[in-house]
């Protein structure tokens, strides 16, 4: 689980990094990063259900509090493994979904705009007069 929450970081972290150079890197490690936390959505599932603890419903009161209501987080220490692991779930869930809307703009700004390698192209057919 450790494993793959850092990988999921790790390869945000390069992807940002490389989007200077190229956005097909970029793309690509956000895509790591996205099924990263997919493994670690598993990892928290297997969790639950080895230890015979309820997995929340996406829809269920638990769920859409942890997504509208923050002022909860401050203590977790007393929390139970099932909430933890849920709050876990509901959080990794969310990060998946704004990895997937950047991966779309990603895409979009790739086709609409190009990137390092084809800009670089533009610049010296311009400079060489053509």
């Amino acid at each position: 689980m450790v494993q793959a929450a850092r990988s999921g970081v790790q390869n945000i972290a390069e992807g940002s990094l490389a989007s200077a150079t190229s956005k097909k890197t970029e793309i690509k490690l956000t895509n790591v990063a996205r099924a990263s936390l997919g493994e670690l959505l598993l990892d928290f599932e297997d969790y639950l259900r080895q230890k015979g603890l309820r997995q929340w419903d996406k829809n269920s009161p638990e769920a859409l509090k942890v997504r509208s209501d923050w002022s909860d987080m401050s203590d977790w220490s007393n929390w139970s493994d099932e909430k933890l692991a849920n709050t876990l779930i509901c959080l990794t869930n969310q990060a998946s979904y704004l990895l997937w809307k950047q991966i779309q703009r990603l895409e979009e700004d790739f086709k609409n705009k190009g990137g390092f390698t084809e800009k670089l192209y533009t610049t010296r057919k311009k400079s060489r007069g053509y």
